[in-house]
């Protein structure tokens, strides 16, 4: 087996090394050649084929072996990195959805008139001289609620996103 190993190795390893494009791993490549060729040379029948075609057809094996791992590998590299987007973005629209939820709610509590003016100034994006308009109210009346509902909303936000 040595001098098969001093023989046949540089061959294996610059196979190994055209296949992988590492060295590293075409020297681990290489040493696992020899061990599973020393592993199996109850195997080896010197009638149907020489040493050198059995040592190349174990190389064959091995290295397909190596460029399947590391594909699979890279495909859950990639998977992983794909699902731990997925998993933020998941994450981004169940906060999404929770924070319009409790918006909403918040919204429904503040009553008359403004859970109106703030639904015309934030969804329906009116100015403040649309909505004194549309409600007939005082341009003035119309920044002081709109003033005073923000910093109420900021107070509860702010209290539940504490909480949670």
């Amino acid at each position: 087996m040595a001098a098969a190993y001093r023989c046949f190795s540089p061959l294996v390893y610059t196979l190994a090394l055209r296949a992988m494009q590492d060295r590293a791993a075409a020297a681990d490549i290489t040493q696992d050649v020899f061990v599973r060729a020393w592993r199996f040379r109850d195997s080896f029948d010197p009638n149907s084929g020489a040493v050198p075609a059995w040592i190349l057809g174990i190389s064959k094996n091995v290295i397909l072996d190596g460029l399947s791992a590391r594909n699979t590998q890279h495909r859950l590299v990639v998977q992983t990195g794909a699902n731990a987007e997925a998993g933020d973005t998941r994450h981004q629209d169940v906060d999404t959805i929770t924070d319009r939820v409790v918006l909403g709610t918040e919204l429904e509590l503040l009553g008359e008139p403004q859970k109106s003016i703030l639904r015309l100034a934030f969804y329906e994006d009116m100015t403040h001289q649309q909505i004194a308009a549309r409600l007939d109210l005082p341009l003035g009346t119309v920044k002081s609620h709109i003033r005073r509902s923000l910093i109420h909303l900021r107070d509860r936000l702010g209290a539940w996103n504490a909480a949670s």
